[in-house]
């Protein structure tokens, strides 16, 4: 009797394995069945913001329900991203990657309510922003070659405006130093954009993405002397990539993408990274990420993944570099 029913249980639990495994692509067939939450840990307003508020929008005519972003923003991002990761994994609860939850954190605090590697399935790339020297008008150097000799032999004095330590300025800023083999002074804003004191040439220099400074560089109140990149971005044919400034090895980007609580059927994932493949085909969105010299960019998960993978690789260098621990 033993060897029977040993092999008529087998038989049943095969046959159930075999119909859960046809079930998924239906249920994926038939997703979403409700509107989707797409968690946002930065807040309402924000340039990051409006990105995810456009790409909801795309996402939201292509999969038939409504994309609803959900602001949760809140000490450095842990707040929004640590909600992602306790949702049910079933599609309908998505969160807003960027190179600061996904990347950096990881690096910067022992202990974290969530594991970046472990509590996500990456869906999509959503796009990556170029990182620029931006300098202000009245300082001496004139172009990236001259501010990267200027550093060199005068370490710790080109004034570097942060928004505290670990922050995305911060951490390109001793990126930059590490390469260049010097050192930059840090100046700490917290609350207030450091774009005025800028202008103004209270401080010197900052390192960043460009949304926030683009009106201002193309109006001339801003210099932005460098870019990263392999070649030189069409929407500033005039700006040196870093490379050809001699350092070759900097290369900081910020960028944001779709992922899913661990746990969400595959099926389902790759449903929604079809969807983000169609959404980035909007001209228009398309040409204001160019603006701002990055790129709107969807991928496949395993391309997101690996992208992950080489870029918190890179940030961890930096992080253990400079030395910065927040806890």
């Amino acid at each position: 009797m033993t060897p029977f029913i040993t092999r008529r249980t087998g038989l049943a639990a095969l046959t159930l394995a075999l119909l859960a495994a046809a079930g998924l692509p239906a249920r994926a067939q038939d997703y979403p069945t409700k509107p989707i939450r797409l968690l946002a840990p930065f807040p309402a307003g924000s340039g990051p913001d409006a990105n995810a508020r456009e790409i909801a929008g795309e996402l939201t005519k292509i999969l038939g329900q409504t994309v609803i972003v959900e602001n949760k923003p809140g000490a450095s991002g842990i707040i929004g991203t640590d909600a992602a990761a306790k949702a049910a994994p079933d599609g309908h609860t998505l969160v807003v990657g960027t190179t600061s939850t996904m990347s950096v954190l990881h690096h910067l605090y022992t202990k974290l309510p969530f594991n970046a590697e472990k509590d996500f399935v990456p869906v999509s790339l959503l796009g990556v922003l170029n990182t620029g020297l931006i300098a202000a008008p009245s300082a001496s150097f004139k172009t990236a070659a001259e501010m990267v000799a200027y550093a060199k032999a005068n370490p710790d004095t080109v004034t570097a405006a942060t928004l505290g330590a670990g922050s995305y300025y911060h951490l390109a800023g001793e990126w930059f130093a590490s390469s260049a083999g010097t050192k930059l002074r840090f100046v700490p804003y917290s609350t207030i954009s450091p774009y005025s004191d800028l202008m103004a040439g209270q401080v010197q220099v900052l390192f960043d993405a460009l949304p926030v400074a683009a009106g201002g560089i193309r109006g001339g109140k801003l210099k932005l002397m460098a870019l990263t990149g392999k070649t030189r971005h069409p929407a500033f044919p005039d700006v040196p990539t870093f490379a050809e400034v001699g350092l070759p090895d900097y290369a900081p980007v910020a960028w944001q993408g779709i992922l899913a609580p661990a746990g969400t059927p595959k099926a389902i994932v790759e449903k929604l990274s079809a969807a983000m493949q169609k959404a980035v085909q909007n001209p228009q969105l398309a040409e204001k990420w160019r603006q701002y010299g990055g790129e709107l960019k969807a991928t496949t998960p395993a391309e997101f993944a690996a992208f992950i993978k080489a870029d918190s690789a890179q940030w961890g260098q930096v992080v253990r570099q400079a030395g910065v621990k927040l806890d």
